[in-house]
């Protein structure tokens, strides 16, 4: 029982902790430096807003081009939208995001996302936009796979960086050619051990950097916790991309 109450209370205090992570990138598609921050599975409603403060706090006065929300920002239809205006308030450079699961979840979801988008956090649905001479495709969930590999090398510029968007990590060794970065999220890594081998089982790519020829992806471990506020060999985080030739 104390061993119980231990590792309890180790996971309630991880699951309140937000974590920084650097990761630099080379690339000869690459012009000049570029920073971004990646969030992935904040999942407010399940969080409160306090944690949306938290998160703000640690990037706010930080110097990077964009921001991107790699789904699952949102996961209750009581969550106030109007609260999101504290990203926009606090944050300068452009903000993009793709949809995940849970925000199909939501009552009148077609409705609450046209409201995410119309709070200045721009939804990239399903098409690509130029930014920093990087060529960004943004994907949301609700679609198959097999358009999403479809979207994916329809939108591929061959002479840019291109940088995928997209909630799951499940098509990434489909696309290698036609796509330099890859940015998931979804698994958690499990959030609480032992349940990461579980995760493994259902997703090949579950957490951290992979590489396969010129090609890389990153699958978020979150942002945030799901169900209940604890973290047990995982971390929240917030990752910095540093994109250099």
């Amino acid at each position: 029982l104390f061993f119980i109450l231990i590792l309890s209370l180790i996971s309630f205090y991880f699951g309140s902790k937000i974590f920084i992570k650097n990761i630099n990138i080379k690339s000869n598609k690459i012009k000049s430096d570029v920073s971004f921050v990646f969030l992935s599975d904040v999942h407010l409603g399940s969080n409160s807003i306090k944690h949306l403060d938290k998160i703000i706090l640690q990037i706010k006065n930080k110097s990077y081009d964009f921001l991107l929300i790699g789904g699952d920002l949102i996961d209750s239809s009581s969550f106030d939208l109007s609260s999101l205006k504290i990203i926009k308030d606090n944050i300068s450079c452009p903000i993009y995001f793709v949809t995940g699961n849970h925000e199909y979840y939501l009552k009148n979801s077609n409705t609450k996302i046209k409201e995410i988008n119309n709070i200045g956090i721009n939804h990239i649905s399903n098409n690509s936009i130029e930014i920093n001479n990087i060529n960004l495709i943004g994907i949301d969930d609700n679609v198959d796979k097999n358009e999403q590999i479809r979207i994916v090398k329809e939108k591929y510029s061959k002479d840019k960086f291109n940088l995928t968007l997209i909630h799951k990590p499940s098509i990434w060794d489909q696309v290698y050619d036609e796509c330099d970065l890859m940015l998931s999220g979804h698994t958690h890594n499990g959030q609480i051990f032992p349940f990461n081998f579980f995760v493994r089982i259902q997703f090949k790519f579950k957490y951290g950097l992979y590489f396969f020829n010129n090609s890389k992806l990153y699958v978020s471990s979150g942002s945030g916790t799901w169900g209940p506020k604890m973290r047990l060999g995982t971390f929240n985080e917030i990752i910095f991309f540093h994109l250099s030739k």
